[in-house]
């Protein structure tokens, strides 16, 4: 019987989260990353992880969205969590079906806000600035069947000066990211 947590990650790009989820769980007794998947095979997010000795898989549309093979690995993989990083498909139903209230995601901004279809990266970041917010931050969440709606699991805020753009702004939200994101997961999964 297993007594370890394992966390699959999905990510699209770089992977600068993905690597940094799993180097955190590297330290922590009991939570291991045993996967990362992603849809693009040219995503660096793959040699980030393959690096840190984590399996990869790559998949496509017909994998993700008519087939089992993502169920099957995450399966085969004794998956217990699924940490969305950076990824920006919509997660099918059959997945959320059999990973109920395991399926995270973070967005950078502070949901409801600049959430939806299409609102990632600097897009975000860029809306906030033109709106002329005094704050942003990041949102993790549970993930359900419509972009960025799931039931907000934590928040933490970051100014937004007048001298920032899209740039500086994203340079915060990631530092939150980086310093946040492992603690609630783990929080999560260890339910504490």
């Amino acid at each position: 019987m297993k007594s370890e947590k394992r966390i699959a990650v999905f990510a699209s790009g770089s992977g600068t989260n993905a690597e940094n989820i799993i180097k955190y769980f590297q330290e922590v007794e009991g939570v291991e990353v045993v996967l990362l998947l992603s849809n693009k095979p040219d995503a660096y997010a793959l040699t980030r992880a393959e690096k840190l000795g984590v399996p990869t898989m790559v998949f496509n549309r017909k994998d993700f969205y008519e087939s089992a093979k993502v169920l099957d690995t995450l399966a085969i993989a004794q998956v217990d969590m699924v940490v969305l990083a950076g990824f920006l498909w919509m997660v099918p139903e059959g997945l959320l079906n059999a990973y109920p209230d395991a399926v995270v995601n973070i967005h950078p901004s502070l949901l409801p806000k600049y959430g939806g279809k299409g609102m990632y990266g600097s897009r975000v970041h860029e809306a906030v600035i033109k709106a002329g917010e005094a704050e942003s931050g990041i949102t993790v969440h549970y993930v359900n069947e419509r972009y960025d709606e799931g039931h907000v699991i934590f928040q933490v805020t970051c100014e937004v000066t007048p001298e920032d753009d899209a740039d500086s702004l994203a340079g915060k939200v990631h530092d939150l990211e980086y310093e946040y994101f492992p603690k609630v997961i783990e929080s999560v999964l260890t339910g504490e």
